[in-house]
């Protein structure tokens, strides 16, 4: 199995932006999602985006859906995580995962994801 390394996270105010990067060194999971999951304290993990490798498609969580946008650059094997109009309550630990498979209609149990990266903070105050 691969490993999945994120970057990017930090500390802003409403309304910037930040881009996270997830890199997958080694491996370019042809045909697999890769969604990024978020984790406030006190509160379930919960689904970001998911992106399909093999097509490109893409889902979103209604609470992003319009501010954030899931993409990845093949040839360097990394997904990213455009995050603009920042709001206080996108305060999280951002995590990418992947899992064989489209993202479909279950891309944000979590439970189904079998490769996860570390996650990276990313504080938004007002």
């Amino acid at each position: 199995q691969g490993r999945l390394v994120e970057s990017g996270g930090g500390s802003v105010q409403t309304g910037e932006s930040l881009r996270l990067s997830c890199a997958t060194p080694g491996s370019d999971y042809k045909a697999s999602s890769m969604t990024w999951f978020r984790q406030a304290p006190g509160k379930e993990r919960e689904g970001v985006a998911c992106l399909y490798t093999f097509d490109g498609t893409t889902d979103y969580a209604a609470s992003v859906k319009g501010r954030f946008t899931i993409s990845r650059d093949t040839a360097a094997n990394t997904l990213f995580l455009q995050m603009d109009r920042l709001k206080p309550e996108d305060t999280a630990m951002y995590y990418c995962a992947t899992d064989p498979g489209s993202c479909g209609p279950a891309w944000m149990n979590s439970g189904r994801y079998i490769v996860w990266g570390q996650g990276t903070q990313v504080t938004v105050s007002s």
